[in-house]
């Protein structure tokens, strides 16, 4: 599809919208962008020179008045909103910011996808793919608009992007030629509705593949699984739990590399910094990915070794005291912060709450009940969170007003021993603009308690 003066409106002016934007002008279409917030609150929206009826602020925007012919969403703007439902309605293509990004660009695509460990296994694909010694760019979910940052690359550059379900429910001829489905558990619900239309969202990934393609597949998941059938790509599958004749899975605690005809040993659980059952499963989905792309075994194992885990993601603020401070503010849904649990063996003093995304708690308290000492709630699902606690048979529970009164109270209850886990299992927008603002202040908090830099 040719933009080039066509009138296009970008909806949403955040991160994507805005190099959606940019990305639209440099291709000379006519570009509209519309927010329902005011222009002092959008950074950088003066920088795109929109003015007039072209930037449509605290208001719906005018389908008669501007007469777009292509909607481009940002993920953070649900497609039931009233007047995008109606332009889908009028048959106006409705584009997701990615699906602008990836229309012109010859580069290969690496998309990973699942509820969790997105971050982390895109992160971690990133460095191996840089081993290739091609041009990589890391985009997408992971926090950086795709919008803009691929169209230096050519045929043998690579785009390695994390895709949200709300970035794939919106896509059309957008191709990945190297799809990573991680895990599907419940999330989002509070904008997909259903659990069949989050899975359905995230089963995109693989719509578009061709037999020259490749799906890299969780076999220990049903779910992911049985996606088997909607992609025509080859598939590779990675297992924690099952010994595979063909695929990545552990033996022995060592990850290996197996076909009928020959096992390859990758590298032993012992050697990676990245802890956890979760993380295994990320190494080894990243694994099929660098092998897809012909690195040798000795350069992929180099990578693993030194890789850490990503900020805010059971990322280490610090021992002081004997305790373990634990930044897991990424933990936003349940199953992420119940993998978060099942990494340690200590006593554990968990702050948890924020806003809940409309999931069931009961695992992830049953999961509490088990491993911690001491539960601290804050934010607006506490009631919620301390009402199934009591039900499921926490006894030391403690509420607080804020996350500053969370970290003081976690303090207090920690002895010598113990790890001290920020792992929310809601996210953070009740009472932060991010999950990452959050996790910042926790661990600014812990460390001027104990005057550490």
């Amino acid at each position: 599809m040719n933009l080039e003066g066509k009138r296009v409106l970008v909806v949403g002016g955040g991160l994507s919208g805005r190099a959606a934007a940019s990305k639209l002008l440099n291709m000379n279409a006519d570009v509209f962008l519309t927010d329902m917030q005011p222009k002092a609150k959008l950074v950088g929206i003066e920088e795109l020179g929109l003015n007039g009826s072209r930037l449509i602020l605290e208001k719906e925007p005018d389908f008669a008045e501007i007469k777009p012919e292509l909607l481009v969403l940002s993920p953070g703007v649900s497609p039931n909103i009233p007047f995008i439902v109606e332009a889908g309605r009028l048959g106006i293509p409705l584009w997701s910011e990615v699906e602008l990004a990836r229309r012109d660009s010859p580069a290969l695509v690496i998309g990973i996808t699942g509820s969790n460990g997105k971050t982390t296994t895109t992160t971690l694909i990133g460095e191996l793919a840089k081993g290739t010694a091609r041009d990589t760019v890391v985009a997408g979910n992971i926090g950086v608009a795709l919008s803009g940052l691929v169209d230096h690359l050519d045929n043998q550059g690579i785009v390695v992007a994390e895709l949200s379900s709300f970035q794939l429910e919106l896509i059309d001829k957008f191709r990945v030629n190297i799809a990573v489905m991680l895990n599907i558990t419940p999330d989002h619900l509070d904008r997909h509705g259903t659990m069949e239309n989050y899975t359905a969202a995230k089963a995109r990934i693989l719509e578009n593949q061709t037999e020259a393609d490749l799906a890299v597949l969780n076999w220990d998941d049903p779910l992911v699984r049985g996606f088997a059938p909607e992609t025509n790509a080859r598939i590779i599958y990675f297992s924690l739990t099952n010994e595979l004749s063909t695929g990545i899975c552990l033996e022995e605690d060592t990850i290996v590399f197996k076909t009928p005809a020959l096992t390859t040993d990758i590298i032993h659980r012992k050697d990676l910094l990245l802890k956890g059952d979760h993380n295994l499963q990320n190494v080894m989905a990243a694994t099929a990915v660098a092998l897809e792309l012909g690195m040798q075994v000795d350069d992929i194992v180099s990578i693993l070794r030194d890789f850490t885990p990503v900020k805010h993601r059971q990322e280490i603020v610090g021992k002081f005291d004997g305790i373990l401070f634990i930044n897991d503010s990424k933990g936003t849904n349940p199953d992420s912060s119940i993998k978060a649990l099942q990494s340690y063996e200590e006593p554990i003093v968990l702050i948890a709450g924020g806003k809940n995304k409309g999931l069931d708690m009961t695992e992830f308290m049953m999961e509490a009940r088990r491993k911690v000492k001491s539960l601290i709630l804050v934010g607006e699902a506490a009631q919620e969170l301390e009402e199934k606690a009591i039900e499921v048979g926490i006894r030391r529970i403690l509420r607080t007003e804020t996350l500053e009164d969370s970290v003081q109270k976690a303090i207090e209850e920690a002895q010598s021993g113990d790890v001290v886990l920020l792992s929310p299992a809601c996210t953070s927008w009740d009472m932060f603009k991010s999950y990452e603002i959050r996790g910042e202040l926790f661990s600014q908090l812990v460390r001027n308690h104990y005057s550490e830099p």
